[in-house]
């Protein structure tokens, strides 16, 4: 407060006092770096739609009003969450058409659907879906104290309908790295991969813009600890990614960070170009697949790569460690 006193008067003027929330995160100062490579499933949190068909020469499906990316959230008032339910409530509905209730765009919307039954004794709807996604990736953390991971740095999108996928849930699991097929510019490469579904390493829980995340199950052995960076100690110069290229053998390769971009919302905080030789004879720069790499500066963990420049497959985007680590903690 401050006070000015008058012969007659006191005023007291109140200065006003503005408290304004600001998050608090609780991940550790030294966390595992990863690198290794990841088989990765996730479970869509309902049924998608990812393709119409003809049954019987009409398209009863898009008549029906039925569109590309809608989710089925439940039939004839069953909530269904998984292929296996939907056909379950179709086979029990007996009748010539079924209830859909669908999302789109934020929307809830009731469909009545016309099913055919074939000579088989099989129910064609006329259209294709999906309720879950599989393919590969690279581990970039793990936090010792809370056993939080984060992989990717971008988000899994369902490539039918370009939409990123809601998930109930999702593993991680052991893969091999078998080869890899070389970037060329406008063309970008991808590591091929075996899967060891038995070997689940970790529950995911969210699919975000900034990478998926969850718990690590698996016992951790690494103890080889990095500081984590602060944005601001981001620098340009030489660094290093951390990722497989043959096997599940992580190795290190030289990268040269060429600009630093902060912002609340921007994902490609750093822009970085590939140096190493081996790395561009072996695979031509990034490949699909290398998304979630480690980037290395000094004794610190700073980012993990997101996304390659298509025209220039040398040339990449990385997202800050810390966006990663504060997104696995929301």
């Amino acid at each position: 407060m401050f006070f000015k006193k008058t012969k007659k008067t006191l005023m007291i003027l109140l200065l006003p006092l503005f408290i304004m929330p600001f998050p608090i995160f609780a991940y550790s100062d030294y966390i595992i770096a990863g690198g290794e490579n990841i088989g990765i499933e996730l479970n869509s949190k309902n049924v998608m739609v990812v393709g119409l068909y003809e049954v019987n020469g009409k398209n009863s499906a898009s008549e029906a009003g039925i569109k590309v990316g809608d989710m089925i959230t439940s039939v004839n008032g069953n909530n269904v969450t998984s292929i296996d339910d939907m056909v379950k409530e179709i086979s029990n509905s007996n009748k010539e058409s079924v209830s859909l209730n669908i999302t789109r765009d934020n929307k809830n919307l009731t469909i009545n659907l016309p099913i055919y039954k074939d000579e088989n004794n099989v129910y064609k709807t006329g259209i294709y879906v999906k309720d879950s996604i599989t393919g590969i990736g690279t581990l970039s953390f793990i936090d010792p104290n809370t056993k939080l991971f984060g992989a990717l740095g971008h988000e899994i999108i369902e490539k039918s309908t370009g939409k990123i996928l809601e998930i109930k849930d999702g593993k991680i699991f052991d893969s091999t790295v078998t080869s890899v097929d070389r970037s060329e510019n406008g063309v970008p490469g991808e590591k091929n991969a075996e899967f060891n579904y038995e070997e689940v390493n970790g529950e995911i829980t969210e699919n975000t813009i900034k990478g998926i995340f969850g718990t690590y199950t698996k016992e951790i052995k690494n103890t080889n600890l990095y500081k984590v960076a602060k944005e601001k100690e981001v620098k340009t110069g030489s660094a290093k990614i951390l990722t497989v290229l043959e096997g599940q053998d992580v190795k290190e390769y030289d990268i040269n960070i060429t600009k630093i971009k902060t912002g609340n919302d921007e994902i490609k905080n750093i822009t970085f170009e590939i140096t190493d030789q081996e790395l561009l004879n072996v695979a031509g720069g990034i490949v699909q697949g290398m998304s979630g790499s480690p980037i290395i500066q000094g004794e610190k963990i700073v980012g993990a790569v997101t996304h390659v420049v298509v025209d220039n497959p040398i040339k990449g985007y990385g997202i800050f460690i810390t966006k990663m680590l504060e997104e696995a903690e929301n």
